[in-house]
């Protein structure tokens, strides 16, 4: 099943099918441009995107791209990032045709352990409404 971006929440499995647009995309000075960092939407919400190696090149602002067995969860220097992981798959779908939001960015909320069940997270408060990395769109 398919999720929207507001519906994903950070997990330790490799299980999140949805697509969004590239909005934006910076290299990562500490991993030789063998990592990227994107800002990603759909209609809902916003995200930071973690892109390795070939899938940096392979992705570009404007592009829609469609993530299955993605795992969204907190990767050291980049926070909380939603990623393709070693079992994932990114593939493009298509360009410049696809509504989007650039907030809540999901990327930007504080997420804790659920009491009542420590594998899961709920949302405990915003850090930024906006991405902190890339400023919004005029």
């Amino acid at each position: 099943m398919q999720l929207f971006l507001k519906d994903i929440v950070p997990a330790a499995q490799n299980n999140i099918d949805t697509r969004f647009i590239i909005l934006d995309k910076a290299k990562s000075p500490a991993a030789n441009g063998k990592n990227c960092i994107a800002l990603a939407a759909d209609e809902t919400a916003a995200v930071h995107i973690q892109l390795w190696g070939d899938e940096c090149d392979a992705f570009e602002a404007g592009d829609i791209v469609k993530l299955t067995n993605g795992i969204f969860s907190y990767v050291r220097n980049n926070g909380l990032v939603l990623r393709a992981g070693k079992r994932g798959k990114m593939e493009k779908m298509g360009e410049f045709t696809v509504a989007f939001v650039e907030t809540p960015n999901i990327s930007e909320i504080q997420w804790n352990p659920d009491p009542e069940n420590p594998k899961c997270y709920i949302q405990s408060g915003v850090v930024s409404a906006y991405s902190r990395i890339f400023p919004p769109l005029p």
